[in-house]
């Protein structure tokens, strides 16, 4: 079996467990919300990069909203094109947005900023803070480039039931500082 069917077979499996995840858990959202306000320190001169949720992932809405209202700077990830890092656009509650790839929606038109903190989705993520992500590489690469100039913190976000015992990883696979699930934050050193 190759690398690459390992992790096709682990996306599909990771798929099935997140949609009924979120179908099990109607205020994991807020629960993950109260987690992350209590143990990720962000501070005013941070740029928080959250994402607008697709499918089955679990929505960060409330956290934005909460970190907008502490005047936390915030922005979302846009997809250029393949094999490309992601670029970020300052969010706000009120920014117009439209469709992007994969149906998230972006912003129409703000600024781009580099984000010093990234709240990533995923498929799956495992104890040793690995993410399972669809497949593209845009996060693995960006997270690559921005700790590449200045110190980055990368937190997964996801249900608990997202784990798996071992995210099968490659060479450019990014470790994250942390997972927040509904149930807390997973972590091995300080995020």
């Amino acid at each position: 079996m190759t690398h690459t069917t390992i992790k096709d077979d682990a996306r599909r499996a990771a798929k099935v467990r997140r949609k009924a995840a979120k179908s099990a858990h109607p205020d994991a959202a807020v629960q993950a919300m109260a987690h992350f306000l209590t143990d990720v320190p962000v501070g005013p001169d941070d740029i928080v990069s959250g994402y607008r949720p697709i499918f089955s992932e679990l929505d960060v809405t409330p956290l934005m909203l909460a970190l907008h209202g502490r005047g936390i700077a915030l922005c979302v990830p846009v997809i250029l094109g393949a094999n490309r890092p992601l670029v970020f656009r300052i969010w706000t509650p009120d920014t117009p947005m439209i469709e992007g790839a994969f149906g998230a929606q972006i912003p129409a038109d703000t600024a781009e900023v580099e984000p010093t903190l990234l709240i990533a989705p995923m498929l799956a993520f495992d104890r040793a803070l690995w993410r399972l992500g669809y497949g593209g590489g845009f996060y693995d690469r960006t997270i690559e480039g921005l700790r590449a100039k200045r110190p980055t913190r990368a937190i997964g976000y996801a249900y608990a039931e997202q784990e798996m015992d071992a995210v099968p990883i490659e060479s450019t696979d990014q470790r994250l500082n942390g997972v927040l699930t509904p149930d807390g934050l997973i972590s091995r050193v300080s995020v």
